[in-house]
């Protein structure tokens, strides 16, 4: 019930459970990640408020009005990452593909995610296959966030569209899958710390022995960006305006 990028958006927990988490965590007052003082202000005010039971103090957006029944603001949701994927269905069956929902709650490691994709995409381009989740030339859809595990001290550049990106262009490489795309985007048009809302690949993205060690690398130094960048995969949108997750395709013919 708490959407992280909706700082208006109340929900269940407490001033004292967010307070708790700062001082675990260093981010407090002279902790080693400490936040900014504005920020820990607005915890350490409503936490004093919550104990001393006066709603004056507390953030307007947080506060209950009435019979408490009822916050001063009001959200409410006009799309999510369901009405993206369907969108993107109805697209793909425009221009003639035969699109296969797979869901919009995909996550865990993006590398992981992406060779699944392209394995998906390997049965239903086998033309024997039986009981294939659509016919071709199909488009697979799914949505969600997966994410990157980063060791310390990391360098590498990129995110987990185009890490999931790059995994999908070795994992084609590697089962020599021809005839197959995928593209992994932010909606929000900025995938990590970069100016890329994510990427495009299919066999060309890495289809010799140089490419698949650079990739290879790229992958382990969590460095996507370069790598897809040099090849021209990398899909700028700019800031979309929006935020509701990630949405992959991949086409099949």
């Amino acid at each position: 019930d708490l959407i992280a990028s909706g700082p208006t958006v109340p929900d269940e927990s407490s001033f004292e459970e967010a307070w708790s988490i700062l001082r675990e965590y260093g981010m407090g007052p002279g902790g080693s990640h400490e936040l900014p003082p504005a920020v820990i202000d607005v915890i350490r005010e409503g936490n004093a408020a919550e104990k001393a039971l006066d709603n004056s103090v507390i953030h307007p957006a947080f506060k209950l009005v009435d019979d408490k029944a009822r916050r001063t603001s009001e959200t409410v949701l006009v799309g999510n990452n369901r009405a993206a994927v369907l969108a993107a269905a109805e697209e793909a069956e425009k221009l003639g593909y035969s699109p296969a929902i797979l869901g919009t709650r995909f996550d865990g490691e993006a590398s992981c995610v992406g060779g699944s994709l392209v394995a998906m995409a390997d049965h239903l381009c086998n033309k024997d296959t039986m009981y294939p989740i659509a016919a071709t030339p199909a488009a697979l859809i799914s949505g969600g966030e997966t994410i990157v595990n980063l060791p310390q001290n990391c360098k590498g550049r990129g995110g987990r569209n185009q890490e999931l990106a790059l995994a999908a262009a070795l994992k084609m490489n590697e089962m020599n899958l021809k005839g197959c795309c995928l593209a992994s985007i932010g909606t929000d048009g900025t995938d990590g710390p970069t100016d890329a809302a994510g990427a495009i690949v299919d066999s060309k993205t890495v289809d010799d022995d140089v490419s698949r060690s650079s990739a290879l690398k790229a992958l382990s130094d969590h460095d996507s960006y370069d790598f897809l960048n040099e090849r021209g995969c990398l899909v700028m949108t700019g800031p979309t305006g929006t935020n509701v997750a990630d949405v992959c395709i991949t086409l099949i013919r």
